[in-house]
């Protein structure tokens, strides 16, 4: 057989995962504006002898270095897409840079929550203006951050969105959300919110002497940002066990293999590789059956499965004639 017949065979493992992701370019931004706010908050803070501002450009900082881990994510994803050595290409790059976050975001949680219930038990004097004013340079930089990485993308996409068109009929998207981009929104929200119950406590503390307000904020935010990374760690953790795709695509799928009655499938394996793609194993068994080729002609591109593959059983019970044994 020629080499060039045999290249025809060949399947392409990159599944544009070589191409720069939006994300990407909106993350190093976000970085930027991140390590800019980082070093004035530093200078200001030993200039005027600030712990309040030295405390939040060293918090900046670690928001840096965990955003950081998510441009790395798209950056070696992409420059990998090509590697052989990964099976089904680089797409599960993206949800390992996700769970990476998570992971992150639930340490930054613990940490929240056991500051906020030493503060709650041991209360510290605070410098009103000072704290507030920070506060409120964190909210703003972080909301010009949160804006940059929400758009067009929602942080808490479901695992599949219905599209209504005419007819009344539903189209369904699978998991097109971006973990890694989800990871880096989280992060950006989180320090977002926690501006915002900051502003919130320090307010009542200042103009009602509500002091124990400050550190039941934290704990309230700690327990926000903890829900968030749960349920990164779980979308996250599924790609990376293959877990079994939506059970509306498995239904999809069978559907469209079992329209013939003759035909049955008997074990199907769909799994994501990448963000809004899947690989799939079938296994099918009928009377008179069609070609492997034949039924994965009939799967939509729509659906995005790739690497199909597809095995082919005739029914026992019956011999070619149609009679049973």
């Amino acid at each position: 057989m020629h080499e060039h017949n045999i290249q025809h065979w060949h399947h392409d493992h990159t599944f544009s995962q070589d191409q720069r992701r939006p994300g990407e370019t909106r993350t190093l931004i976000v970085i930027a504006i991140t390590a800019v706010m980082m070093i004035v908050e530093l200078i200001a803070g030993v200039m005027y002898g600030s712990m309040a501002l030295l405390a939040d450009g060293l918090h900046m900082g670690s928001h840096a270095a965990a955003l950081s881990i998510t441009a790395f994510a798209y950056i070696y994803a992409r420059r990998n897409a090509r590697n052989s050595q990964y099976s089904f290409g680089t797409g599960k790059v993206n949800a390992l840079g996700g769970f990476t976050g998570a992971v992150l975001l639930a340490i930054f949680a613990l940490i929240m929550g056991f500051e906020s219930i030493v503060r709650l038990l041991n209360p510290v004097e605070i410098v009103f203006n000072q704290a507030i004013f920070v506060a409120v340079l964190g909210l703003i930089v972080n909301g010009v951050s949160v804006f940059i990485l929400g758009v067009d993308d929602h942080g808490h996409d479901h695992d599949h969105d219905h599209d209504h068109e005419a007819g009344g009929h539903h189209h369904h998207h699978h998991h097109h959300h971006d973990h890694n981009l989800k990871s880096a929104y989280l992060h950006v929200m989180a320090d977002a919110l926690t501006s915002v119950l900051a502003i919130i406590a320090l307010l009542a503390a200042k103009y009602f002497g509500y002091i124990w307000m400050d550190p039941v904020m934290g704990i309230v935010g700690a327990v926000l940002v903890a829900r968030w990374s749960y349920g990164l760690l779980g979308s996250t953790s599924g790609v990376l066990l293959d877990r079994q795709a939506p059970e509306v695509l498995q239904q999809e799928i069978r559907g469209i293999l079992e329209a013939d009655e003759d035909t049955r499938v008997t074990d199907l394996h769909v799994w994501s590789i990448g963000p809004g793609i899947y690989s799939a194993q079938i296994a099918l068994v009928g009377h008179k059956p069609l070609s492997a080729l034949e039924y994965k002609a009939l799967i939509p591109e729509t659906l995005r499965l790739v690497h199909v593959s597809v095995e082919v059983h005739v029914c026992p019970d019956h011999d070619e004639a149609g009679n049973e044994l």
